[in-house]
Protein backbone atom coordinates (compact mmCIF):
# COMPACT_ATOMS: atom_id res chain seq x y z
CA UNK A 1 0.00 0.00 0.00
CA UNK A 2 1.11 3.44 -1.00
CA UNK A 3 2.13 5.96 1.88
CA UNK A 4 -0.62 8.36 0.37
CA UNK A 5 -3.48 5.57 0.65
CA UNK A 6 -2.20 4.60 4.40
CA UNK A 7 -2.41 8.51 5.54
CA UNK A 8 -5.77 8.35 3.88
CA UNK A 9 -7.21 5.11 5.67
CA UNK A 10 -5.59 6.83 8.85
CA UNK A 11 -7.55 10.00 8.38
CA UNK A 12 -10.68 8.42 7.71
CA UNK A 13 -10.55 5.82 10.80
CA UNK A 14 -9.46 9.21 13.06
CA UNK A 15 -12.44 10.69 11.84
CA UNK A 16 -14.99 7.87 12.56
CA UNK A 17 -13.09 7.26 15.70
CA UNK A 18 -12.96 11.19 17.13
CA UNK A 19 -15.62 12.54 15.01
CA UNK A 20 -15.49 16.20 14.68
CA UNK A 21 -18.88 18.18 15.12
CA UNK A 22 -20.75 15.09 16.50
CA UNK A 23 -23.30 17.07 18.36
CA UNK A 24 -27.28 18.70 17.82
CA UNK A 25 -27.26 22.92 17.28
CA UNK A 26 -30.14 23.59 18.97
CA UNK A 27 -30.49 26.68 17.20
CA UNK A 28 -30.32 25.30 13.98
CA UNK A 29 -31.79 27.41 10.84
CA UNK A 30 -31.99 24.36 8.75
CA UNK A 31 -31.15 20.57 9.22
CA UNK A 32 -32.30 16.98 7.26
CA UNK A 33 -32.50 13.35 7.52
CA UNK A 34 -30.43 11.23 5.72
CA UNK A 35 -30.70 7.19 5.35
CA UNK A 36 -29.48 4.66 3.59
CA UNK A 37 -31.41 1.91 4.35
CA UNK A 38 -29.22 -0.71 2.39
CA UNK A 39 -26.40 -0.83 5.37
CA UNK A 40 -28.14 0.84 7.75
CA UNK A 41 -26.69 4.49 8.30
CA UNK A 42 -28.46 7.38 9.43
CA UNK A 43 -27.84 10.47 10.53
CA UNK A 44 -29.05 14.24 10.74
CA UNK A 45 -27.21 17.32 9.56
CA UNK A 46 -27.90 20.69 11.64
CA UNK A 47 -26.80 24.04 10.26
CA UNK A 48 -26.41 27.48 11.67
CA UNK A 49 -26.73 30.14 9.11
CA UNK A 50 -24.46 33.05 9.38
CA UNK A 51 -26.53 35.46 6.33
CA UNK A 52 -24.99 33.41 3.17
CA UNK A 53 -22.52 31.56 5.52
CA UNK A 54 -22.20 28.40 7.33
CA UNK A 55 -21.77 29.75 10.65
CA UNK A 56 -21.89 26.10 12.42
CA UNK A 57 -22.49 22.61 11.15
CA UNK A 58 -23.16 19.46 12.91
CA UNK A 59 -24.18 15.85 12.62
CA UNK A 60 -25.58 12.88 15.01
CA UNK A 61 -26.59 9.68 13.68
CA UNK A 62 -25.00 5.62 13.40
CA UNK A 63 -23.10 4.69 10.32
CA UNK A 64 -20.44 2.36 9.39
CA UNK A 65 -16.59 4.19 9.52
CA UNK A 66 -16.26 5.48 6.01
CA UNK A 67 -20.30 7.26 6.50
CA UNK A 68 -19.21 8.66 10.27
CA UNK A 69 -15.69 9.65 8.95
CA UNK A 70 -17.23 11.58 5.96
CA UNK A 71 -19.67 13.29 8.11
CA UNK A 72 -16.76 15.19 10.62
CA UNK A 73 -14.77 15.62 7.47
CA UNK A 74 -17.46 17.18 5.83
CA UNK A 75 -18.65 19.48 8.82
CA UNK A 76 -14.86 20.69 9.16
CA UNK A 77 -14.96 21.49 4.77
CA UNK A 78 -17.73 24.02 5.07
CA UNK A 79 -18.30 25.42 8.49
CA UNK A 80 -17.34 29.28 6.85
CA UNK A 81 -18.08 28.81 4.29
CA UNK A 82 -20.63 30.05 1.53
CA UNK A 83 -23.75 28.25 0.85
CA UNK A 84 -21.92 28.34 -2.61
CA UNK A 85 -19.09 27.00 -1.40
CA UNK A 86 -20.95 24.09 0.02
CA UNK A 87 -22.57 23.49 -3.20
CA UNK A 88 -19.57 23.46 -5.08
CA UNK A 89 -18.04 21.08 -2.40
CA UNK A 90 -20.92 18.93 -2.73
CA UNK A 91 -20.69 18.51 -6.27
CA UNK A 92 -16.77 18.18 -6.46
CA UNK A 93 -16.88 15.59 -3.53
CA UNK A 94 -20.13 13.37 -5.59
CA UNK A 95 -18.13 13.79 -9.01
CA UNK A 96 -15.05 12.37 -7.18
CA UNK A 97 -16.38 9.20 -5.39
CA UNK A 98 -19.07 8.64 -8.53
CA UNK A 99 -15.87 8.22 -10.74
CA UNK A 100 -16.95 11.30 -12.74
CA UNK A 101 -13.99 13.81 -11.66
CA UNK A 102 -10.22 12.84 -11.82
CA UNK A 103 -8.94 14.47 -8.85
CA UNK A 104 -5.18 14.21 -9.80
CA UNK A 105 -6.07 16.45 -13.20
CA UNK A 106 -9.32 17.84 -12.59
CA UNK A 107 -8.91 21.52 -10.53
CA UNK A 108 -11.12 21.16 -7.05
CA UNK A 109 -10.78 22.73 -4.04
CA UNK A 110 -11.87 19.28 -1.73
CA UNK A 111 -8.21 19.39 -0.44
CA UNK A 112 -8.29 16.71 2.58
CA UNK A 113 -11.71 15.50 1.69
CA UNK A 114 -9.31 13.13 -1.53
CA UNK A 115 -9.33 10.94 1.28
CA UNK A 116 -12.66 9.25 0.06
CA UNK A 117 -11.11 8.78 -3.52
CA UNK A 118 -10.63 5.39 -3.42
CA UNK A 119 -14.18 4.57 -2.39
CA UNK A 120 -14.49 4.43 -6.15
CA UNK A 121 -13.22 1.07 -6.16
CA UNK A 122 -15.96 -0.51 -3.57
CA UNK A 123 -19.50 1.00 -5.32
CA UNK A 124 -21.12 -0.44 -2.25
CA UNK A 125 -18.96 2.02 -0.22
CA UNK A 126 -20.22 5.23 -1.97
CA UNK A 127 -23.49 5.42 -0.60
CA UNK A 128 -21.60 5.30 2.57
CA UNK A 129 -19.42 8.11 2.14
CA UNK A 130 -22.03 10.33 0.19
CA UNK A 131 -24.94 10.14 2.79
CA UNK A 132 -24.05 13.23 4.72
CA UNK A 133 -23.10 15.07 1.84
CA UNK A 134 -26.30 14.59 0.34
CA UNK A 135 -28.44 15.22 3.68
CA UNK A 136 -26.18 18.65 3.91
CA UNK A 137 -27.49 19.25 0.50
CA UNK A 138 -30.82 19.15 1.66
CA UNK A 139 -30.19 21.03 4.66
CA UNK A 140 -28.99 23.94 2.72
CA UNK A 141 -31.59 23.61 0.21
CA UNK A 142 -34.67 22.98 2.35
CA UNK A 143 -35.54 19.44 1.41
CA UNK A 144 -35.79 17.83 4.57
CA UNK A 145 -35.60 14.15 4.64
CA UNK A 146 -33.40 11.86 1.98
CA UNK A 147 -32.95 8.31 1.08
CA UNK A 148 -29.62 6.87 -0.60
CA UNK A 149 -31.51 3.86 -1.63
Amino acid sequence: MSELNELYQETILEHNKNPRNFREIEDADKTALGNNPLCGDALQVFVKMDGDTVGDVAFKGSGCAISKASASMMTQAVKGKTREEADQLFDEFHKMVTGEMDIETEENHLGKLRAFAGVLEFPARVKCASLSWHTLNAALHDAGEISTE
